[in-house]
């Protein structure tokens, strides 16, 4: 009998992050996280309001998968 604990599938809350939280996340600071954005390297912020801004959860998540695939 193997050891393997089966991989439940990761239910991923859609919602809009702010900073802090992408920061905690991605494990970036916030001057990285802008030069990736203008880079094309890291998804784009979404405005939503004059001085607030904030970042798709689910695209964050694929964004961290991918750099996880790389890894391999």
């Amino acid at each position: 009998m193997p050891d393997e604990t089966p991989l439940l599938p990761t239910v991923v809350e859609h919602r809009i992050l702010r900073l802090d939280e992408v920061e905690a996340k991605s494990g970036f600071k916030r001057a990285h996280i802008y030069n990736l954005m203008k880079a094309g390297k890291f998804p784009r912020a979404i405005r939503l309001g004059i001085r607030a801004i904030g970042w798709d959860s689910l695209e964050i998540e694929q964004w961290i998968a991918e750099r996880r695939k790389q890894r391999v």
